[in-house]
């Protein structure tokens, strides 16, 4: 992975001025919750007009979380685009990351040592495995549900544009992204959340605002209450520049509790 070596934490006079302090679009949307791959990266790249588009949200005192399936290893190489999210839920809702304190919180149990024994035993590659996510590629789920069942264990399977990950039941983006917005005493009714594909689901039907981008699975588009015309990171760069202009204003806030 790559990114511009451009310093985008270093705020200039002109980002400064982005702050909108009276913005009731600012009072209304406290935070932005969006997917990784597909969503504000393309091939595992953020481009430099997403980054900035992040810091100018940041500089108008939103939050900012990522919302991922990867593991957290896979962000050492990015640099500083880590340190423009206030939080990072990893491993599909079972790792959180605070960027500024450096801590690490698991919210599930770590994967059973005999169950990712048994799958590299019966050739399942490839094969990640985190601090609770188990993963591989398709065509491989038919062998990780035998083990699964063969094992008795209850572990839930879930799939993502070919990826295919196991994680503890309960666990998945939206549980994920609860237990980071409890931290900063906001509640899912007042956040924007994007992303692309089906691991998208769980956590977008908790967001005050579901947004999906142009490039967005068919199923993730027709729950969304709004979908960019730009795919990926333009996609994104649009809607947080809509919510700074105010543009957000006059969509209802989804209730999360129906």
């Amino acid at each position: 992975m790559k990114t511009s070596g451009t310093d985008l934490l270093s705020l200039d006079p002109t980002t400064r001025e982005l702050r909108r302090g009276n913005d009731s679009t600012l009072m209304k949307w406290r935070a932005l919750a969006t997917d990784f791959d597909g969503t504000i990266a393309t091939d595992a790249v953020v481009d430099e007009p997403t980054q900035l588009a992040l810091v100018r949200l940041r500089s108008a005192n939103v939050r900012t979380l990522l919302v991922t399936g990867r593991h957290l290893s896979d962000f050492e190489a990015m640099g500083s685009f880590i340190a423009l999210f206030d939080m990072v839920v990893a491993e599909n809702g079972a790792v959180l990351f605070d960027p500024a304190s450096g801590e690490t919180r698991t919210l599930s149990a770590p994967p059973p040592e005999a169950f990712v024994a048994e799958l590299s035993r019966r050739g399942v590659n490839p094969l990640g495995v985190g601090r609770s996510i188990v993963d591989t590629r398709e065509p491989h789920q038919a062998t990780v549900l035998e083990v699964i069942k063969e094992f008795g264990l209850e572990l839930q399977v879930i799939f993502n544009k070919g990826a295919v990950m196991v994680l503890p039941s309960g666990i998945n983006k939206a549980s994920g992204l609860q237990a980071a917005l409890e931290t900063f005493g906001l509640s899912a009714g007042t956040v924007i959340g994007v992303g692309d594909a089906e691991n998208d689901h769980a956590f977008l039907e908790i967001c005050g605002l579901p947004v999906a981008v142009a490039n967005a699975v068919p199923a993730l588009k027709e729950k969304a209450a709004l979908v960019t015309q730009h795919s990926a990171g333009a996609g994104v760069t649009e809607l947080i520049d809509s919510a700074l202009r105010g543009e957000l204003d006059s969509h209802i806030r989804v209730d999360a509790s129906q």
